[in-house]
This record gives C-alpha cells, sequence and structure tokens, in this order.
C-alpha cells in the first residue's frame, strides 16, 4: 500500500529526530504487521495510520523531550505490549541495546516476528515474564541504563516494577497521560525508598492534536533495596505509599 508518510517525516523532524528512507521502510513494516495481528488478536484499539503514527509513533520517541538517546546505550521496555516504546527507539536509535518485556506469550510472539520482518534483530531481545520475577534475576537486575513504560499503572507501582531494573546512575522514565502533579505527589515516598527520585517531569501534547502527554524522569541514586519488588501482584494490589 502507498501512504502518506509526509506527516509522520514532520513530526520526527520537530523531535530532531533523522530518519533514513530504510527506517521510514521499517516503520511502515511494523504498521502493517501491527494490523494483521491485530485481527486475531488485541494489541491495539488504534488502527487508522495516520493516528498509529502520531499516538504510538511519535508518542513512543518523544522520549527524546527529555533524554539524550544518543548517549544511552541499554533499553529495557517493561510490559512492551505491542512494542511500544522499545522497537520504534530501536529503529530510530538502531546502536540501542534493547530488551522487550511482557507477561503475554502471544505478544512476545508477535514482537518476535517484528523483530524479523523489519530486520532489527541485533542487539535486541523479547522476555516472557513478569517484572517482579525477572527483576531479581542477576542478569536483568540493575543492568540497565535506562528502564521506560508505557503501561497503565500508576506511579508507584510502575516504579517498584520498573527501577529495580536501572543500574544506580541510570533513569527510569514513565510515559503518562495528561496532568500527573497529584500521582507524581502521591509516588515520591515509595520513588525514594526503591532508590530514586524524580528530578523533572514534561506536559506536551502530540503533534497536531490536544492530546497531552506527560513523561516523569526519575534517576537511579541508590540501589533498590533486595525485597522489591515485591512477590507477583503485591505492587499494582497495594502499592508503596
Amino acid at each position: 500500500m502507498k501512504y502518506n508518510t509526509k506527516p509522520f517525516e514532520k513530526g520526527v523532524k520537530e523531535l530532531g529526530i533523522s530518519l533514513n528512507q530504510d527506517q521510514i521502510g521499517q516503520f511502515l513494516k511494523y504498521y502493517e504487521m501491527l494490523i494483521e495481528w491485530n485481527k486475531v488478536m488485541n494489541l491495539t484499539g488504534i488502527t487508522e495510520f495516520d493516528e498509529v503514527i502520531v499516538k504510538h509513533f511519535l508518542d513512543s520517541l518523544a522520549i527524546v523531550k527529555v533524554c539524550d538517546m544518543e548517549k544511552i546505550e541499554t533499553v529495557i521496555d517493561i510490559g512492551s505490549g505491542a512494542g511500544f516504546p522499545g522497537i520504534p527507539l530501536k529503529i530510530a536509535f538502531p546502536h540501542l541495546q534493547v530488551t522487550l518485556l511482557d507477561s503475554l506469550k502471544k505478544r512476545v510472539n508477535f514482537l518476535d516476528e517484528v523483530i524479523q520482518e523489519i530486520k532489527v534483530d541485533e542487539e535486541i531481545e523479547t522476555i516472557h515474564g513478569r517484572a517482579e520475577d525477572f527483576a531479581n534475576d542477576e542478569s536483568y537486575r540493575a543492568r540497565f541504563d535506562l528502564s521506560v513504560s508505557r503501561a497503565v499503572a500508576n506511579l508507584s507501582t510502575l516504579s517498584e516494577y520498573c527501577l529495580p531494573f536501572a543500574r544506580v546512575g541510570g533513569e527510569f522514565i514513565s510515559y503518562k497521560s495528561g496532568e500527573i502533579a497529584e500521582e507524581i505527589k502521591d509516588a515520591k515516598r515509595a520513588i525514594g525508598i526503591l532508590g530514586g527520585e524524580i528530578i523533572s517531569d514534561e506536559v506536551f501534547t502530540l503533534l497536531d492534536t490536544e492530546m497531552e502527554r506527560s513523561f516523569v524522569v526519575i534517576k537511579k541514586k541508590g540501589k533498590t533495596p533486595k525485597k522489591y519488588p515485591r512477590k507477583a501482584g503485591l505492587p499494582g494490589r497495594e502499592p508503596l505509599s
């Protein structure tokens, strides 16, 4: 199919990202696979090309507003789902070593197929499992420059899932929707317990829309105590406060 990629190219340019035609082709193939697989499993409720470009692709890449991705080497995407933001980041910044973690095997199968089809199969891996389990695996705990998540959960819960993966000196950046002041206030103590400190937050609107999105940038200041994350399910049911 022919796609009008001009809005996408405009969006990435506004973010200060340079993509060649091969990379744009990778995004288009990714979109086609997302729509095809979405017919048989629930990957996204957003399927129109123009909407996927803005609400998934550009939203994933917008992290450059708060983080210099050229200085990042290792990234883990917690609750990656259909691959956002991990796969768009890998396409746009091929030097990244990316780990995609998701608890549903069918979604991991989809991610594996995408990685092979769009040919970003160097220095990228998928993991099927729960963050609570892999955060206690020495191969993954405190190993990453950057931990990211677009998963829907409160900031206290997400921090318990994601901060253990970041190395001391690294960061956890949470993708959020809209106003987050109250959520940040409620999560500050929990983040401190987990070894983190909120260093910035930014609210912005997606390209040519009135949709508000936010980033919360949390610096890993010290080691996360060994008892965190707690056993499966607890961070969600009983967020630290």
